[in-house]
């Protein structure tokens, strides 16, 4: 005869067999389940431990063999008289690669031309952006639509884009030149002269990258408090005058950025002026009008096979960069110590 009591201490039976019994928790445990909650701590710990570096190794060996690697490579070349169709058998030259490139007039050339594009390029390009993006930080309607067009410069092709002004700079066939020639000025052989040539190139640089910055200038401007904007208007202060004292100011560690990043991409201007007359190719020209360091490094390395002067040209190029960054590093800090 069953009990009231020992019904209610029986477990619940299920369908198609009795229950399994529980372990109490003050049940001891075996030594079989002490080792497997052993092994599965100690996993756990290698997991914490070493998956963080797992998730970041495809960036260090990708760094590795397409990084530094070429860079070691590189600084080695530039002190032999190697070439590029036999990599391997290398002549101990010391410095004469760097001292040679003193000499040359061809690297002088492509240097000045570098500094005019880049100058050309990134100024005009700087100033626009900065003016869209204060246009685009009002209320808009469909403001996304503008921003998507602000970024689709920057991801079309470098082939596709400069092929586009190619043709617009034509000397006989070209838009630009028909524009001008409906007031009264003549073609202009914008491949063939050195400042037209210069201009053209400029103009392909700043149609792709002043969209990505005024994007970077925008998201800026709207972290800048409105109540900054409030006050100033309280004070009489105009929309112009709220954009000199209010934006501005507050703009100078992204606009020192912007200018930093545009003159290390002026400085290696490739893609544009190698397309814009590709009957030249690497040469810039049939002068050399507007052959940067880029394109030199390329004709030295690849067209004419210096394998080892186009990697002093190469370190020469880096240290220049390093350069700027010494230079971006001391203006930023006077900046923060000035505000």
């Amino acid at each position: 005869m069953t009990t009231g009591h020992d019904t209610a201490a029986a477990p619940p039976a299920k369908e198609g067999g009795a229950a399994p019994a529980r372990p109490s928790a003050g049940a001891p445990v075996s030594d079989q389940e002490r080792r497997r909650r052993a092994r599965l701590s100690r996993r756990w710990q290698r997991d914490m431990r070493w998956s963080p570096y797992a998730f970041v190794s495809p960036f260090f060996l990708l760094f590795l063999a397409f990084g530094l690697f070429p860079l070691v490579y590189t600084g080695w070349a530039s002190l032999h008289q190697v070439e590029l169709t036999a990599p391997t058998d290398m002549n101990w030259v010391g410095l004469r690669n760097y001292t040679r490139i003193f000499d040359d007039d061809f690297f002088w050339n492509a240097a000045r031309n570098t500094l005019t594009i880049g100058v050309i390029s990134t100024v005009p390009q700087l100033l626009m952006a900065l003016g869209l993006a204060h246009i685009l930080n009002y209320k808009l309607r469909a403001s996304t639509f503008y921003r998507v067009v602000m970024l689709a410069p920057y991801a079309t092709s470098i082939a596709a884009a400069s092929l586009v002004f190619v043709l617009l700079f034509g000397r006989d066939y070209g838009m630009i030149n028909w524009a001008l020639g409906a007031v009264g000025i003549d073609n202009i052989d914008w491949q063939n002269d050195k400042w037209p040539s210069q201009i053209a190139v400029s103009t392909i640089v700043i149609w792709r990258w002043t969209g990505y910055n005024a994007l970077i200038y925008l998201a800026a401007m709207q972290a800048i408090p409105q109540d900054l904007y409030e006050s100033a208007a309280l004070d009489g202060a105009n929309r112009w005058q709220q954009f000199l004292h209010v934006t501005l100011p507050s703009l100078r560690p992204t606009i020192l950025f912007t200018v930093v990043v545009s003159t290390i991409g002026a400085s290696q201007v490739f893609g544009e002026p190698l397309l814009f007359d590709a009957n030249k190719g690497a040469s810039g020209g049939s002068q050399h009008q507007f052959q940067t360091l880029g394109l030199y490094l390329y004709e030295q390395g690849w067209v004419n096979q210096h394998l080892g002067r186009a990697s002093a040209i190469a370190w020469t190029m880096f240290l220049i960069l390093i350069v700027i960054g010494i230079v971006n590093y001391v203006i930023s800090r006077r900046l923060r110590a000035s505000s």
